[in-house]
């Protein structure tokens, strides 16, 4: 098992890195959300400090999305999928590499890149260090969510929307945590910890409820 999914994690990882694609889309997405936004709110640096976590994690939720219903779907054009569900790795596992290689390429660059980005919303170095570690530990979640409902569309050509539209509202509860901890470490009234930690939960939490969902969607697809 263990090799299956180092086998797997690295393919996918090659073939990001070959095609290119969700992770720089992402990205330039996530720049775009936060360069705009200050540019329409005017030159309120109080207004943009005080909101800006939850820009970033916005920001951050909907360019996790660009890209996430090609996850499977590209194995599914290319019959690939077909041959991953008759190998001996568990589903479950492919799930998991495929998983791990898409926030690798995607959201793992958004949390290296919210401290530069944090400058656009005058956030001070505090809320900097805290928006990378939830950023850091919250993505995850959006990203295993995101595996059910392209699990789910994986056979549909025009898959994004309806993917969109299954996984935001299950996205919800990581967003107000993630906010919520960047808030506290900026002189909130509730510890920075307790949101934090309610956010490791929803992570794990959606890592194994997310991985165990896609399997089963895409063993129902066979």
């Amino acid at each position: 098992m263990i090799r299956s999914f180092h086998a797997l994690l690295i393919r996918d990882l090659k073939l990001a890195a070959r095609v290119g694609g969700s992770g720089v889309m992402g990205l330039i997405f996530f720049l775009m959300i936060v360069t705009l936004i200050p540019f329409g709110l005017g030159p309120d640096l109080n207004l943009l400090a005080r909101i800006g976590p939850a820009i970033l994690w916005i920001a951050a939720l909907l360019a996790t999305l660009i890209g996430l219903d090609r996850l499977f779907q590209a194995d599914q054009e290319d019959g690939s999928l077909d041959l991953l569900r008759l190998s001996h790795a568990p589903m479950e596992v492919v799930v998991l590499a495929k998983v791990v290689a898409y926030w690798l390429v995607t959201g793992l660059p958004l949390a290296i890149a919210a401290p530069f980005l944090g400058l656009l919303v005058a956030l001070s170095p505090e809320g900097m260090l805290a928006m990378v570690a939830t950023l850091l530990v919250g993505t995850p979640a959006l990203t295993f969510i995101g595996a059910v409902g392209a699990a789910l569309t994986a056979s549909l050509r025009r898959g994004g929307l309806i993917l969109a539209i299954l996984v935001l509202p299950l996205m919800i509860p990581t967003l107000i945590f993630g906010v919520s901890a960047a808030n506290a470490a900026v002189g909130g009234t509730i510890p920075f910890m307790t949101p934090f930690l309610v956010l490791v939960a929803l992570t794990l939490f959606a890592a194994v409820v997310g991985t165990v969902g896609a399997a089963a969607a895409l063993r129902s697809g066979e």
